[in-house]
């Protein structure tokens, strides 16, 4: 993205389409700060997606997408939101050939009742409309269905972000009466919500260290419980829950990622900035499918290139895939501990990230790309049963068969490195089975209905106290 004085527009465009396209193609990346570009465009970043057949009405599948990433509840008084210059999608491949059958296009608007005040709200908001309520967002949805575009809704409302007791009372109340139903039966949800993403960022950052492995690392330390270092924090949440009959074509099997617009050129209308246009097509800036792939397993000269491209396009991206860093490094970081280790090519991962497990989450007719693979036909384990270890643990419907809000990638992940899946060479070997970074949960539960992901953490009361859930 380019921002440029509007004197100057004219003759950017006059260089024709190949130069912004190409500029453009390479300054964007995405998800939890894991791009080196993405870090300056948090409003853009896109940090989790979750698929799985709803536990509560099976006849319908819920995708949940996250932007935003690591906000602090208290952080007004300009308060988190959905970008207005942003496109969000959520994009379905319903017969396995890597291209987005069906895209669910979000474009918001914010509106500011009061311009004279700098509060987000002048008293306590009770109500959606709530003449309190002076920073508003409102949004578009768009379903894009095998290239015919359909708007489905104009003008639904977001909650407000969770302030306090004196501001937001009643808070679930309130953000409840956001949830809103489409054409066709499918209902949307748009506003902040908890960072149901848990893992320990400190210690896995600090070279791959895991806390109750810490004795056995290169550099030992005291071996601890792991902590949850994004506790506390909240995202901003696209949610919808789909009719399944609306996104199965035939396959059950459907792929899912989320991915991130913005339009071409930004343009200042005048010397001072305050005014802002925005022109040219649309932009990839951000995407994600299977959670830590661009993290973790993408190197950092082509995270920004990674988060541009399509999955149809991932077969320049295999030999990452194949021959992962993190995997070469694990042995080495944590010296004689293992007997087993996997050596490339490393088909198991393969089949985990890109193709789906033959026989379970797999397409009829599959070509390999980053995607969450759903098989739609698997009925869900019933909340409060479901077992943080997904697949691992036996349950058919859990991650990497589509992914839960209780599943806990990063240690499924972990085991899948090490080649301690039913795929892998280690199954079943310790310690390649048991590693994990110590933190099991999120630290707020989900929600027994739709939009499922937790309630946002209050600015008021908020801690960040990363305890092991």
């Amino acid at each position: 993205m380019h921002s440029i004085p509007r004197g100057l527009f004219r003759a950017v465009i006059g260089l024709g389409a190949a130069l912004p396209l190409a500029l453009a193609a390479t300054v964007y990346a995405s998800s939890h700060r894991e791009a080196p570009l993405i870090t300056e465009d948090p409003v853009a970043d896109n940090t989790d997606t979750y698929a799985f057949v709803d536990p509560v009405d099976t006849t319908k599948v819920v995708l949940i997408a996250n932007w935003i990433p690591l906000e602090e509840p208290a952080g007004g008084p300009n308060f988190f939101k959905f970008g207005d210059d942003v496109r969000y999608d959520i994009d379905i491949d319903t017969n396995g050939d890597a291209k987005e059958d069906i895209v669910f296009q979000f474009r918001f608007r914010t509106q500011i009742q009061n311009k004279a005040t700098f509060l987000y709200n002048t008293g306590p908001i009770t109500s959606l409309d709530d003449p309190h309520f002076n920073v508003r967002q409102t949004y578009r949805v768009t379903r894009v269905q095998h290239g015919v575009k359909t708007v489905l809704a104009t003008s639904l409302p977001t909650p407000p972000v969770n302030i306090g007791p004196r501001s937001t009372p009643s808070y679930e109340a309130l953000a409840a009466t956001a949830v809103q139903t489409l054409p066709g039966g499918i209902r949307v949800f748009a506003g902040q919500r908890d960072e149901a993403f848990f893992v320990d960022l400190g210690s896995v950052f600090d070279l791959l260290g895991l806390r109750p492995f810490n004795p056995a690392h290169l550099i030992p330390l005291a071996d601890e419980r792991g902590l949850d270092m994004t506790s506390g924090y909240n995202v901003h949440t696209i949610a919808l829950q789909i009719p399944k009959d609306q996104l199965v074509e035939g396959d059950p099997v459907i792929g899912v990622w989320s991915t991130t617009y913005r339009r071409q050129v930004r343009v200042f209308e005048d010397k001072e900035g305050d005014d802002l246009d925005h022109e040219g097509p649309f932009v990839q800036l951000s995407r994600l499918g299977m959670p830590l792939v661009n993290e973790l397993v993408i190197p950092l000269g082509q995270k920004d290139h990674f988060n541009a491209s399509d999955p149809k396009d991932d077969a320049q991206f295999l030999s990452f895939v194949q021959d992962p860093e993190p995997a070469r490094l694990i042995p080495l970081l944590y010296p004689g501990v293992f007997t087993c280790f996997p050596t490339p090519p490393r088909n198991d991962l393969v089949a985990i990230f890109l193709t789906g497990i033959p026989g379970l989450n797999q397409p009829k007719s599959v070509k390999p790309a980053e995607m969450i693979r759903l098989n739609t036909s698997i009925d869900p384990t019933p909340l409060g049963s479901r077992d943080r270890l997904g697949l691992l643990a036996g349950q058919l419907d859990g991650f990497p068969n589509g992914r839960r809000l209780e599943d806990d990638v990063v240690d499924i992940e972990l085991r899948a490195l090490a080649g301690a899946t039913p795929l892998g060479p280690c199954n079943g070997v310790s310690p390649n089975k048991d590693l994990s970074d110590g933190v099991d949960g999120n630290d707020m539960p989900p929600l027994d209905h739709f939009p499922y992901i937790p309630t946002p953490h209050q600015g008021y009361d908020h801690v960040h106290d990363h305890s092991n859930t």
